[in-house]
Parts: structure tokens; sequence; C-alpha cells
């Protein structure tokens, strides 16, 4: 029974989502390790790629860390924190990137397929249309008749 007890513990141990921040980097203020944790979910770990800096174990993840955490000690607020490490290492460090126009066909793509889509529906319905609705010229009538009487 001890046993089952002890693998169902350790199922539900695994089930959190296991941070990467070590003791060592937590600071003391509750506020400001709030808003590094804020900003950590923010920025992507380049070496994973698919992982914020907050969930990776990589050594450059923890230097992220490390940075955020100073620029923070040091008086910056969020938004001066993300601008630094955007200036250091580019926007693709940003997990959901800014809008810019550098990134604005990156934000319009889906938008310009859609009406590039629809646009070509439409047409293509209105020929379909126009070549359904024509009317038969009187040498086309009377091969037609002729079918007709043949058949």
């Amino acid at each position: 029974m001890r046993g089952w007890l002890a693998a169902i513990l350790i199922l539900i141990g695994l089930s959190f989502p296991a941070f990467a921040v070590q003791p060592d980097e937590v600071l003391a203020d509750k506020e400001l390790e709030t808003r590094a944790r804020t900003i950590s979910a923010e920025l992507r770990c380049l070496v994973c790629q698919n992982q914020s800096i907050d969930d990776s174990d990589a050594d450059l993840a923890k230097d992220l860390r490390i940075i955020v955490r100073e620029r923070l000690t040091a008086g910056d607020d969020n938004e001066a924190v993300l601008d630094y490490v955007v200036s250091r290492y580019g926007e693709f460090v940003l997990l959901k990137p800014r809008f810019s126009v550098r990134t604005a066909l990156l934000w319009g793509a889906p938008l310009l397929l859609l009406l590039a889509g629809a646009t070509v529906l439409i047409m293509n319905r209105r020929q379909l249309s126009s070549e359904a609705s024509a009317e038969l010229s009187s040498d086309e009538r009377k091969r037609l008749d002729a079918i007709l009487k043949d058949g």
C-alpha cells in the first residue's frame, strides 16, 4: 500500500511544471522576483528555441535570467529590461514578437492569405455563373435541335 502511495506522490510531483530557475538566482524581493518571472516567460531560450528562459536549463538561458534580475535590481521597469535584451539578442528572443515595420508581414500574412483566397473564390464563382447563363448562338441551337431529333 505504501508503495502505491509513494508512486502517486511522485507522479503528482512530476505533473507540476519544472522551472529551471536555480535557488541562487531567486531575488529576495518577492515583487522583483515576480516581475522577473513575468519577463522570463516572455523571452525565448535561444538554445532550445521552443521554451522560455524560465523553463530552460541551458547555460544561455541562465545568463539571460541573471541579466533580467540584474536589470530589475538596477531599477529598470519591465519594458526597459525587454528593450535591453532585444537590443543585445534581437527580436527573435521574444516569444511573442512586437508589431513593427519589420514584423508587419509576419502579423499581416494570415490576413493577406485569407483575402487572396476569398478573392480567388469570388472570381471563380463569377466565372462559373457567367458561363452557365450564356445564351446559345443560332448555330449552336440548330446543332442541338439536330442532335435531339436524331437521338
